[in-house]
């Protein structure tokens, strides 16, 4: 067999057949090397006794590239690309505090009240330990800042 160098100046005029035929447009560089590619392939694994070359180049050059062209079409039905004006920022109408709030009081049961009452502060302020006892009760700030972050107001 000729050196691939070869075969790919031979066998290039194919490679391009191939892509113009199945209206390739776009990437038409990226099928073009997986052309190289696939005839490198069958170079390797080439039996003369079973088929000629050319044949077995054409269709395996065709069928990679028609795969390749499947692959990025499922790829591409996948991926959703929101318009512009989706990305706009939106008041987050969820009320999750009140589920962390009821998930910290079934799960802290072994608590007292007051340490109960302390875990909620401590956790829906964001407040250091030694700012806890300045700030305001947890229901002074779940009224005042529903579904943002706390602060201390000193």
């Amino acid at each position: 067999m000729e050196s691939f160098e070869q075969l790919a100046h031979q066998y290039q005029p194919m490679i391009h057949k191939i892509i113009r035929s199945l209206n390739i447009y776009k990437n038409v560089d990226e099928f073009y090397q997986i052309g190289f590619i696939t005839l490198w392939d069958t170079q390797k694994c080439f039996n003369e006794e079973k088929s000629s070359f050319t044949s077995l180049a054409y269709t395996s050059i065709k069928g990679r590239i028609l795969n390749e062209m499947a692959k990025d079409k499922t790829n591409a039905a996948r991926m959703i690309y929101p318009e512009e004006e989706d990305w706009e920022m939106t008041a987050d109408t969820h009320d999750d505090q009140s589920f962390e709030e009821e998930f910290l009081r079934t799960h802290g049961q072994s608590l007292t009240e007051k340490e109960t009452k302390w875990l909620i502060k401590a956790c829906f302020t964001r407040l250091s330990v030694k700012k806890l006892p300045k700030a305001k009760t947890y229901r002074e700030y779940k009224g005042e800042y529903k579904g943002t972050v706390l602060v201390s107001h000193e």
